[in-house]
């Protein structure tokens, strides 16, 4: 399999023609995670792979690290005679070190292009290799489990990048830096149509959060699969606090004015008032306004005669009652028309012929014509 990963470097510095010379680390023991379809695995969501310290030491991987091309970014191929000067900007030395659980190269830089272009922040560093990738699982003796091996590591190249995928903390001059890594190609095959024809997979750069980052074909259509995912969903998200902003601006739409309160307040008592005049022992508590008049209607002229009819039917004999209501005369109305003048005549006449009575007695025992 085909892979670059990511390097730390440090010491950088000009030699006096020129040239640009650096220490790199370039591979280490331990586990780092894949995704499945980087490493020709796609039913596999991520996969454990683990480099053995005696793989990583051999004497076989150790010589592959030294006068290895360095490029200005990774070529579409790997790196042979037949094409190195067209895409070598440097070379590693032979001085090839252990150090700790890295591998530690020398290298320089003689292109003045690729130096500027350090020098102005392209600083970080991914090796591109080859190995067997051995698919069976186990536990590493530190007790981590890992579902594959990396077997007959051979380096290929080391290519400057504007940003590895370890992030910028792995870049040249960083000797504190972490290091990481990330594959290049799945197997190589020639009837897979993920590489090209020196058997190293087609790679894309895809932007992430506003960031390019080079990954293998096959990673960026999954990743750009994610990317739509997080879109649809954010789309859907924001289609829901729509309908939901829609359905609170209905509730308030809805929301009775105190004076619209009011209004049905009086409304409703006037009915409650007018249903009681038509049919005194009507009751309407928990009734509504429609019931109200139902109520009064069948009280009145029975069920047959609205049995079968509309709401429509009942509200227009309720009102025809009401009608009949509003014309009867008031008895007490009647008799107090004229006002109070009528009364306090009445009441005048009765004084007078009282006040005759009295006369009549007073004067009865007298002559009825004196002398």
């Amino acid at each position: 399999m085909n892979f670059t990963d990511i390097v730390t470097v440090a010491g950088t510095r000009r030699t006096g023609d020129g040239y640009l010379v650096a220490d790199a680390r370039i591979a280490r023991t331990g586990i780092q995670n894949y995704l499945g379809a980087e490493v020709g695995r796609p039913e596999m969501r991520t996969v454990r792979v683990y480099r053995p310290g005696a793989e990583v030491f051999s004497q076989d991987t150790l010589k592959s690290a030294a006068h290895r091309p360095v490029t200005n970014e990774h070529p579409p191929e790997m790196v042979t005679s037949a094409n190195w000067k067209t895409y070598s900007v440097g070379q590693t030395g032979d001085e090839i070190a252990g150090e700790g659980i890295f591998i530690r190269v020398p290298l320089m830089v003689s292109d003045e292009a690729a130096i500027q272009d350090i020098e102005s922040g392209k600083q970080e560093l991914s090796a591109g290799y080859v190995c067997d990738l051995d698919f069976t699982a186990g536990v590493t003796p530190a007790g981590e489990a890992y579902d594959a091996v990396q077997k007959n590591i051979r380096i290929n190249h080391i290519a400057i990048v504007r940003r590895g995928r370890a992030g910028s903390k792995v870049r040249i001059g960083d000797v504190a830096a972490p290091w990481g890594c990330a594959p290049l190609a799945a197997p190589r095959s020639n009837s897979d149509h993920h590489l090209n024809k020196e058997g190293m997979m087609i790679t894309k750069t895809i932007t992430v959060d506003g960031v390019g980052i080079e990954v293998s074909d096959q990673a960026a259509e999954l990743i750009a699969t994610l990317q739509q995912r997080l879109a649809d969903a954010d789309i859907a998200s924001q289609k829901a606090i729509a309908i939901r902003d829609a359905e609170l601006d209905a509730v308030k739409a809805g929301l009775l004015s105190d004076a619209e309160i009011e209004r049905r307040a009086e409304a409703r008592a006037d009915l409650i008032g007018l249903a009681k005049a038509i049919v005194g022992n009507v009751k309407t508590a928990g009734l509504s306004d429609t019931a109200i008049r139902k109520a009064v209607v069948l009280a009145k002229v029975g069920e047959a005669a609205v049995e079968g009819r509309s709401d429509a039917y009942i509200d227009a004999r309720f009102d025809m009652l009401a009608e009949a209501i509003r014309e009867t005369p008031d008895p007490f109305a009647a008799v107090v028309k004229d006002g109070i003048t009528t009364e306090q005549t009445s009441m005048s006449a009765a004084f007078s012929a009282y006040a005759a009575m009295v006369r009549d007695l007073r004067s009865a025992h007298l002559p009825a014509n004196p002398i």
